[in-house]
C-alpha cells in the first residue's frame, strides 16, 4: 500500500515526511477491520508525534494520522459481516479504564490514540477496532475526517464547561481545528463567541462564520478588552489549547464562577496564572481530552444533519503530504488540512 511516513524524529516535522509508494498492508486482529482510507485529516498531534513524544516507542518510520474516514474492505475475527462496504468515521481515542482495586478509588480512563500509540491513518488502509467507528453513510468523506477530532474535542469541553445558550465563550487562537470546532457548536447552541488571533485575516474570517468579536493578540494583555466587550462582566467560558503565551489572559477575563477548559498548550505548559483570582472570583480550571464514544456519536449525528460545517483550508493529494504537515507547521492554516486518498 502507499503510505505517509514520517521518517524520523525533528524539526521540522515536514522535512523528514515522504510517501512511501510500496509499504506492508495492515493486517486485522479479532475486533477489528481493516479501512480503505478515502480522507485523513491533520492535527497538531502529527507534529508532536514527529517531534517525538515521552513514553513512546523510539521507533521510526511513523504512520501519524488520528482522523481518517473510508470504507470497511476486511473484517477480523468475531466483526459482523454487515460492517463489509460501509463508509465510516474513526474515534481515534480509546479510553481504559484502570483495573478495580479494594482500596483505590478510581482513577480517570486513560487514553490511547490510533496515530500517536500506534499506525494511523495517513496510508491508503488503516487498522481500527470496529467498536472506534461510526457509520456515516454518504457524507462527504473530507468533510467527516476533518470533523472528526477537532470537534469531539471541542464537543467534550464546552459539556464540561456547561455551555448555556446565550453564554459568552471566549476561544483563542481562532484558525485552528479545535478552536473552529468550537467556534461552530458555540453558533449551533445559541452562544456567543469571542475569538482571538495574531492575525487580522483570521478575525475577519471567524466573525464571517459568526463570532460577535475578534482581539488582535498582539502578545500583550488583551483581558481588559474581553471585559469592556462584555460590559465588565467578563465570560462565562474560556475554551484555549494555546497554553503559556495566554492562559493569564484567559483567567483575568473570566466573570466570577466562570469556567476555564484547557485541551493544550501549544506555547509551553508552564504558564503564570493568578491564584487570588481564581480562588476569590471562585472560578473553575479543567483539563480535557479527546471524548469518547457517546460523544462521538452525539457530533457524528449533528454532522450527518448538516449542523455542523467544519472549515477545509487545504486539501492535498497523498504526494503532497509533505506540503500539507508543512502548512499546518506554519501556523498560517485557517481549518483543516486534509490528504484526500481517493485519486
Amino acid at each position: 500500500m502507499r503510505a505517509v511516513l514520517i521518517e524520523r524524529q525533528g524539526e521540522p516535522v515536514h522535512e523528514s515526511v515522504h510517501l512511501a509508494l510500496e509499504h506492508p498492508d495492515p493486517s486485522p486482529k479479532p475486533g477489528e477491520v481493516v479501512v480503505r482510507t478515502e480522507a485523513a485529516a491533520l492535527n497538531h498531534l502529527d507534529l508532536w508525534v514527529g517531534r517525538g513524544l515521552p513514553g513512546l516507542p523510539n521507533e521510526w518510520p511513523k504512520i501519524s494520522g488520528s482522523d481518517g474516514c473510508g470504507i470497511v474492505e476486511r473484517l477480523g475475527e468475531g466483526v459482523d459481516p454487515q460492517w463489509l462496504g460501509r463508509r465510516v468515521l474513526l474515534n481515534a481515542a480509546t479510553f481504559h479504564s484502570a483495573a478495580a482495586h479494594p482500596d483505590v478509588a478510581p482513577a480517570p480512563e486513560d487514553i490511547s490514540m490510533i496515530g500517536e500509540h500506534g499506525p494511523g491513518t495517513m496510508a491508503e488502509f488503516f487498522v481500527a477496532p470496529v467498536d472506534q467507528l461510526l457509520d456515516v453513510g454518504d457524507h462527504d468523506p473530507v468533510e467527516a475526517a476533518a470533523c472528526a477530532l477537532s470537534y469531539l474535542t471541542a464537543w467534550r469541553m464546552l459539556r464540561k464547561a456547561d455551555l448555556r445558550g446565550g453564554d459568552h465563550v471566549l476561544i483563542t487562537g481562532i484558525g485552528g481545528g479545535v478552536a473552529l470546532g468550537t467556534l461552530d457548536l458555540v453558533r449551533h447552541f445559541g452562544a456567543h463567541a469571542i475569538v482571538t488571533s495574531r492575525s487580522t485575516e483570521k478575525l475577519a474570517r471567524a466573525e464571517s462564520l459568526g463570532a460577535a468579536e475578534g482581539i488582535l493578540d498582539t502578545g500583550e494583555d488583551w483581558s481588559r478588552t474581553v471585559r469592556t466587550w462584555t460590559k465588565k462582566r467578563g465570560v462565562d467560558v474560556a475554551i484555549d489549547s494555546v497554553g503559556k503565551a495566554v492562559h493569564l489572559s484567559c483567567v483575568k477575563s473570566l466573570r466570577r464562577g466562570g469556567t476555564l477548559v484547557l485541551c493544550g498548550c501549544t506555547s509551553g505548559p508552564d504558564a503564570t496564572t493568578d491564584l487570588a483570582r481564581v480562588f476569590w472570583n471562585q472560578l473553575n480550571i479543567l483539563g480535557s481530552t479527546m471524548g469518547d464514544m457517546a460523544e462521538f456519536r452525539e457530533v457524528v449525528a449533528l454532522m450527518r444533519s448538516g449542523a455542523l460545517h467544519p472549515v477545509i483550508d487545504t486539501v492535498v493529494a497523498p504526494d503532497a503530504a509533505s506540503e500539507a504537515y508543512a502548512r499546518l507547521e506554519s501556523g498560517e492554516q485557517f481549518g483543516k488540512v486534509v490528504v484526500d486518498w481517493r485519486g
